[in-house]
């Protein structure tokens, strides 16, 4: 990392400079240190806001989620011992497992207010490599939608089958079939609940009058692909366009990611969401469970692919016909889950009607 650049990270409207040290280790994880950036956080009184004074000093509490609390600790204690002794705090954290608050006390405030600050930047640091638990999506898997998925399987094997790298074991489950707006990482209740509430803030703020409480009629039709060479082929999905020639469905996307995003329960990763309905993935030869999305929150397990020649298949079924579908809601679904119908599990659902 070049000491004149350093990596900079924002967290609540922040901008905080990434400090290159020695780092320790966990095992698959990293330990990385931070300090703040221009403008001390001490003097702002958002971060002061935040501190209770009491009588042996001052406090502040800090919601973290329990598969967190390692990352404050550390190998051996060694963090939470090293924010203490240079913050001049004592940091409480629940018992592994337990949620609760991380409560930070000292007798001054803006020694407070730094381990605060601190534990905030090293937290949202860690959460980015977690794998995402959850994802915003518009499900395509009515009965219609399914049987023409099957139909294109079914040519695409017949015709397709002897070009490099085509196979049964690359085509999406029909019953999962959706488009993903985006990824998050949610560690407990608490967020999920977070979650579902921001979705139903979107309805009354602006989905509503976008939709004006009706569904909206979608086609899928025609295939494309991800990356550069049709020869050598990841992800291969349908693609999505309004009936009515208009830029609604998009609109919502771009405006549910942007709330989520400011919200800081989702990472920004695009100026735009790519709607796209994934219907081959080299990840489902090895995972038939991987959601196939090129959007990750967080980080997502390696796994090696072989691609696949796609140039047969494009010029076949370049505009292949899989159905109309009325899109009547918007659901957070998690991830490597199944409901009754065989679609992800649906942790929250923002209604159009």
């Amino acid at each position: 990392m070049d000491v004149l650049r350093p990596t900079l990270v924002r967290i609540g409207g922040r901008v905080y400079r990434k400090n290159l040290i020695q780092e320790q280790h966990f095992p698959q994880e990293e330990e990385e240190d931070f300090c703040a950036g221009p403008g001390d956080c001490a003097d702002d009184p958002c971060d002061a806001a935040v501190v209770e004074e009491t009588e042996q000093g001052f406090q502040c509490r800090v919601e973290v989620p329990s598969p967190l609390y390692k990352y404050i600790i550390g190998k051996k204690g060694e963090t939470k011992k090293r924010l203490e002794t240079e913050t001049r705090t004592s940091i409480s954290i629940p018992k592994p497992g337990v949620e609760g608050e991380v409560v930070i006390t000292g007798q001054h405030r803006s020694g407070v207010i730094s381990a605060r600050t601190r534990i905030d930047v090293l937290l949202d640091s860690f959460r980015k490599k977690q794998p995402f638990t959850h994802f915003l999506s518009f499900a395509l898997n009515q009965p219609a939608i399914q049987e023409k998925f099957l139909q294109f399987k079914e040519e695409v094997l017949e015709k397709c089958s002897q070009d490099h790298g085509v196979s049964s074991s690359l085509f999406q489950n029909p019953a999962k079939l959706h488009l993903t707006l985006g990824t998050l990482v949610l560690l407990n209740e608490h967020e999920i609940q977070k979650s579902c509430d921001l979705l139903q803030r979107c309805k009354e703020e602006f989905v509503d009058q976008i939709t004006g409480g009706k569904p909206l009629t979608v086609e899928v039709a025609g295939v494309e692909y991800m990356n550069d060479d049709p020869a050598m082929t990841d992800v291969l999905y349908a693609k999505v366009h309004m009936k009515d020639g208009s830029d609604r469905l998009q609109v919502i996307a771009d405006q549910l990611v942007k709330r989520f995003v400011a919200s800081g329960l989702m990472l920004k990763e695009w100026d735009r969401v790519k709607l796209h309905a994934t219907v081959m993935n080299t990840l489902f030869r090895k995972d038939p469970t991987e959601e196939g999305s090129k959007t990750m929150t967080g980080k997502s397990s390696f796994k090696e692919r072989e691609s696949f020649n796609g140039r047969n298949i494009l010029k076949l079924f370049e505009n292949f016909w899989f159905g109309e579908v009325q899109l009547d809601s918007v659901r957070l679904s998690q991830r490597f889950s199944s409901d009754a119908s065989g679609y992800y599990a649906t942790s929250g659902q923002l209604f159009f009607s």
